[in-house]
């Protein structure tokens, strides 16, 4: 009997060993099992990117909120490309928000009819279907497609009027000094932007919520600053870019809304610390608790811009103001060599408002009427809104004159990416480091662990 166990033990323990092996592989199987029976029915995501390269913005979140019904996406590509397999993974996390997405792929090869009836004319364009309404995207990126999404939720577009025909700032222009830049980005949030030339057209068009003015270079025509005060007396909202310099026909205008520019240009030393070269650009750098200043919190720069007193005509309200620094005054003298402020000739030490903010109420229309005064029309120009924080501040300044929900807010263009250099000692370290010093190092460790267990036999 003792012999019987003693066999039958040593059979299990010579069993134990593939016991426990076979017994480990069926549980890793029924875990692997049950792991892609859970996925394909439950779907989870986790973006542990530092820069949630993998997930939507707040701004594209914010956007998708407004769909009420299902979004047709249709991809003219092959879907077996590598620009197919790029846009199916930007379109993943818009599937991950919204569960109803439809997506559908059109190879414009064997469906060209189709293609040519979408009006469609390169490969890889997007056909976005809303309602009945469409959008195509021939650049295709988080931001133009949230954006696209947005105009498509919100088909109320608004109009903002530009004033030209003077040597205004264009907002179609393409040149440094002109808004181009500017009237793109109200494009992209479905704020229709228009060039008005008050001496051809009939008139302020009355779907212009909001007109912008900028400096004229030659002396307005007869009758149009007549047209101006027309519009703010009946109502509309002004966006009003001064610069240094005459007013060329818009003194009544400025006497109409009680406007008093101080003398000189803005000079600010705060200027230098941000990498400026010249000290005649007034640095908005502290704003205050407003309705107007939501979300602001960098420096906006305004080259060469004008000051103003804070006085409001009767009837109107000063909501607000923007300032420069206490380190800033109104230079009324030559912009070169050392400058210093002179207060006997009426130099003032800052801070001096540069951006004015004012309200009343409209009775008849059961609202709030708007105007804006900036002292600089520079820091809004194609060749100035791109630094530091400039076109937040003009898309701001643009938010608080629209009613609300008009300017929807487009998550941050996407970065260029940078490239690495390395200088020749850190390429020389890099190669001398993967090709002798760690394999060396590898070596003499088993070499070293060789040797251990040769003398401890």
């Amino acid at each position: 009997m003792n012999r019987v166990q003693h066999t039958l033990f040593a059979i299990l323990g010579r069993l134990n060993r593939p016991l426990a092996d076979a017994l480990f592989a069926l549980l890793l199987c029924a875990i692997l099992i049950a792991a892609g029976w859970l996925t394909a029915r439950h779907d989870r995501y986790w973006d542990w990117s530092s820069q949630h390269v993998n997930s939507l913005g707040p701004e594209s979140l914010a956007i998708l909120e407004q769909l009420a019904d299902p979004l047709h996406v249709t991809v003219f590509t092959e879907p077996t490309t590598p620009l197919a397999r790029g846009i199916a993974q930007l379109l993943e996390r818009y599937r991950q928000v919204l569960g109803d997405l439809r997506v559908e792929w059109v190879d414009p090869q064997q469906f060209p009819e189709r293609t040519r009836d979408a009006g469609v004319t390169l490969v890889g364009q997007v056909l976005l279907d809303y309602r009945g309404r469409r959008e195509r995207l021939e650049q295709l990126s988080e931001r133009t497609l949230s954006a696209a999404i947005a105009r498509l939720a919100n088909p109320r577009a608004s109009w903002v009027g530009v004033i030209e025909g003077h040597g205004e700032r264009a907002i179609q222009g393409v040149s440094g000094y002109d808004l181009g830049r500017l009237g793109q980005e109200l494009n992209e949030r479905g704020i229709l932007t228009r060039p008005l030339d008050l001496t051809l057209a009939e008139g302020i068009p009355p779907e212009t919520r909001i007109l912008i003015l900028s400096m004229p270079r030659i002396a307005l025509f007869p009758g149009v600053v007549e047209q101006l005060i027309g519009f703010i007396e009946d109502g509309g909202n002004l966006l009003w870019l001064l610069d240094p310099g005459p007013l060329n026909g818009l003194e009544p205008l400025s006497t109409h809304l009680g406007l008093t520019p101080l003398p000189g240009t803005v000079v600010d030393a705060a200027a230098a610390g941000l990498g400026v070269a010249t000290p005649a650009v007034a640095v908005i750098a502290q704003y205050p608790e407003h309705p107007l200043t939501v979300g602001l919190d960098i420096p906006a720069l305004l080259p060469g811009s004008l000051a103003f007193e804070t006085s409001a005509t009767p009837g109107w309200t000063l909501e607000t103001y923007l300032t420069t620094g206490e380190r800033s005054w109104n230079e009324t003298g030559r912009l070169d060599g050392l400058i210093e402020r002179d207060e006997v000739i009426g130099e003032r030490a800052g801070p001096l408002p540069v951006v004015l903010a004012f309200s009343r109420p409209v009775p008849a229309a059961s609202r709030e009427q708007r105007l804006l005064i900036v002292g600089d029309g520079d820091f809004a120009s194609n060749a100035q809104i791109g630094a530091y924080g400039n076109l937040a501040l003009a898309l701001a300044l643009l938010a608080w004159l629209s009613e609300p929900g008009d300017l929807t807010a487009l998550p941050a263009h996407p970065d260029r990416p940078t490239a690495l250099v390395l200088s020749e000692r850190q390429r020389l370290w890099i190669g001398l480091g993967s090709l002798v010093i760690m394999p060396g190092a590898l070596m003499l460790i088993g070499l070293g662990i060789r040797w251990l267990r040769w003398s401890a036999k």
